[in-house]
């Protein structure tokens, strides 16, 4: 539905997921039913879910613990980990860094040159704990490094940055042709953000095995702000969604979309499958993780950028495991605890066996569902009334 914006100015109104709700079907089902695994290339997953490529959420003793519980996490090779031998050493400095000069500070501190040899030695870590190594490059830089990163064993690519085109035009620089790329990979690619039909299409038709969606809707991005770009997240899966399908018309190949950024808690999560995602890509719902590196911290890959940072290090509440996050059992009743948890029991609530069923799930546009009959919750600041409390973002002192 378009609305006017003013005479000859005409725009989509787009939604969030906290204006949709998920309605129940006529079946319901055992959760012990339901299959929530996912294949991405050869590669099949117990846990729709990948870890973002940040380095307050991934390194490679988390990769090996996400991996084993199911999942996959992605390492950011433009990251501290291979910029520095001693990454520890720099992660404690930036959770030390005061909030008035944390994004100058971690600018200088990002100054230093990935290295190839760290590139190589970090997957060989992750590939020591026996699961499937998955790493992200920006398309400015993948052509310099990604053969270290094949020659080391990578397993999957993740091409990534705020907005990712197959139609980059540049006057100062040769860009990279994704789909010439990919063709040439030994591996699959995963690329992305976007957040449109047509992008999402055009990047599908580079060859790759899975596209992100999501721009601008995580914790750490300001992108929406310094760049006045985004759309709101169930919108946004809904319409890569149906670009999967008309390139699955048109070729007879299934990309596999993967919602990256915006989701709180499992009922989010289940929102974004059932717009139409067969993944999803979380940061800050594991930043909070004991184990992560980031030591609270979250930032993303554009806010220590040199000249336009987009991003902010927010702080989390650590206050649960890896395994809790994901798998529980949960100990907090908002819903930020054993995220898949939520996810299959959601599907089984609404009769849904797998997750391609899921995808068709009916949804409604309910602004009320966050507020609805609960008055004494937000009075007292529990349940949904703790608004995500587990994960609360809140300012460094």
């Amino acid at each position: 539905m378009e609305v006017e914006i003013g005479r000859g100015k005409k725009a989509r109104r787009a939604y969030g997921f906290d204006d949709i709700a998920i309605v129940p079907s006529r079946r319901t089902r055992d959760p012990d039913d339901v299959d929530v695994s996912w294949t991405l290339g050869p590669y099949r997953f117990t846990l729709p879910l990948l870890a973002a490529a940040l380095d307050g959420v991934v390194s490679p003793e988390t990769a090996g613990i996400i991996g084993k519980l199911g999942g996959l996490a992605v390492l950011n090779l433009e990251g501290i980990y291979c910029r520095y031998e001693d990454a520890d050493a720099q992660l404690e400095k930036i959770a030390a860094l005061p909030t008035a000069t944390a994004t100058r500070e971690m600018q200088e501190i990002y100054r230093e040159p990935v290295k190839p040899e760290l590139i190589a030695q970090r997957i060989r870590e992750i590939k020591a704990h026996d699961v499937p190594v998955a790493a992200s490059l920006t398309p400015q830089r993948v052509r310099g490094f990604y053969d270290v990163a094949l020659e080391a064993g990578l397993d999957i690519l993740v091409v990534q940055g705020t907005v990712v085109s197959a139609e980059h035009v540049s006057t100062v620089s040769e860009p990279l042709n994704l789909k010439e790329f990919i063709a040439d990979m030994e591996i699959p690619v995963v690329v992305g953000g976007c957040a449109s039909y047509h992008t999402g299409l055009h990047l599908m038709r580079t060859g790759a095995v899975g596209v992100l969606v999501g721009v601008g809707p995580g914790a750490i991005c300001t992108t929406r702000g310094v760049l006045g770009i985004g759309v709101p997240q169930a919108t946004a899966i809904a319409d890569v969604a149906a670009a999967r399908s008309q390139h699955m018309l048109e070729t007879g190949d299934y990309v596999k979309v993967i919602a990256d950024g915006g989701m709180r808690n499992g009922g989010d999560v289940a929102k974004a499958i059932a717009c139409g995602a067969d993944a999803v890509m979380l940061g800050s719902a594991l930043a909070r993780a004991y184990e992560a590196p980031g030591r609270g911290f979250n930032w993303g890959m554009a806010t220590f950028h040199p000249t336009l940072p987009r991003g902010a290090r927010v702080m989390t509440t650590q206050n649960g495991s890896l395994q809790e996050i994901l798998i529980g059992p949960a100990r907090e009743n908002d819903g930020t605890f054993n995220l898949v948890g939520g996810l299959r029991t959601s599907m089984a609530t609404c009769g849904y066996k797998d997750i391609a069923e899921f995808n068709r799930a009916e949804l409604m546009v309910a602004p009320a569902l966050q507020t609805e009959g609960k008055q004494l919750q937000r009075d007292q600041g529990v349940g949904m009334g703790a608004n995500g409390r587990a994960i609360e973002l809140v300012a460094a002192d």
